[in-house]
């Protein structure tokens, strides 16, 4: 659905992206992370046709977005920067005149996403009286108003409570689940990426540093926690054997390449080492994020 080749995109002298190249499978929800100033709202723009790439090719739905932006863009919505209506005019009428700059949409059709998003009995409500939650719900039904088979969301969620992070989350999952939605989210929240997505992109200072499946990055070898009388002897041991790479803050273990739990466990009780409890410490995609960027060199100043 989303494809990019070498990507790059310099305004004056200083790279926003560099070289950026990125596939989005049609029916995923991709995360695409980073820190501010990474270039994920750059590349977003890209995407859909409102910055122009300095080099690169960016093709959405099978069109090339500075040749064909129009066929690119037909079957796509978005909720990109901080979504802006007419706080004096209802939600509906909102709809109504954001839907009539490309092409007229039918009654039932703005009926149809102000049900999808739950503003259903408050779409003749003046904007200004929204809450900060319901103000995103209008953004997401405006980005479904073109029946779109690709949805583009920047922080969707950005400066909601928990409650409303929840039901943006719940809301998302439903388009994907019952629309057969590809969904590209860029987020901060990365507990909400890790809800989410199948499959995630990091970028830093422009570059993009991974890309891969999100069950390859959670389900990786992380710390395992060993309970033991004695962990410093059990320590030695495994490392005398070749178990382990690493240790920290006196209660983990690494385990080296290859090796297992019930190896460790073998051998400490074969030595007389007694385990009291032993068990793998799942990775989170914060746990991976951190790592990965803190791996990365800094920029130079």
């Amino acid at each position: 659905m989303i494809e990019l080749h070498d990507v790059t995109k310099k305004f004056g002298g200083r790279i926003a992206v560099d070289a950026l190249s990125l596939a989005v499978p049609r029916g995923e929800i991709f995360g695409l992370l980073g820190h501010n100033g990474a270039g994920k709202s750059t590349a977003i723009g890209m995407m859909l046709g409102q910055v122009w790439p300095t080099a690169g090719t960016v093709r959405v739905c099978g069109y090339d977005v500075t040749v064909q932006r129009r066929a690119a863009l037909l079957r796509v919505g978005a909720i990109f920067e901080t979504p802006v209506f007419y706080d004096y005019l209802s939600a509906r009428r909102n709809l109504e005149i954001l839907s009539s700059y490309s092409a007229p949409t039918p009654p039932a059709r703005i009926r149809e996403v102000v049900e999808w998003v739950g503003l259903t009995g408050r779409e003749n409500s003046k904007v200004r009286t929204y809450s900060h939650g319901m103000r995103s719900r209008l953004a997401l039904a405006q980005a479904l108003l073109p029946q779109p088979e690709l949805l583009i969301l920047d922080e969707p969620s950005d400066g909601l409570d928990p409650e409303g992070i929840h039901e943006m989350r719940q809301t998302i999952l439903r388009l994907h689940r019952e629309l057969g939605l590809t969904i590209l989210l860029s987020s901060h929240l990365l507990n909400e990426v890790e809800q989410l997505c199948t499959r995630i992109a990091v970028l830093r200072q422009g570059k993009k540093v991974f890309e891969g499946d999100l069950a390859g990055v959670t389900g990786a070898a992380g710390k395992v926690r060993l309970k033991t009388p004695d962990f410093a002897a059990a320590v030695k041991l495994l490392a005398a054997h070749g178990l382990i790479r690493g240790v920290a803050d006196g209660r983990f273990i690494t385990l080296a390449d290859g090796h297992s739990t019930a190896e460790v466990t073998q051998t400490l009780v074969a030595a007389g080492l007694a385990v009291e409890g032993i068990w793998q410490q799942e990775q989170t995609v914060e746990d991976f994020y951190l790592g990965l960027i803190h791996r990365q060199p800094k920029a130079e100043k």
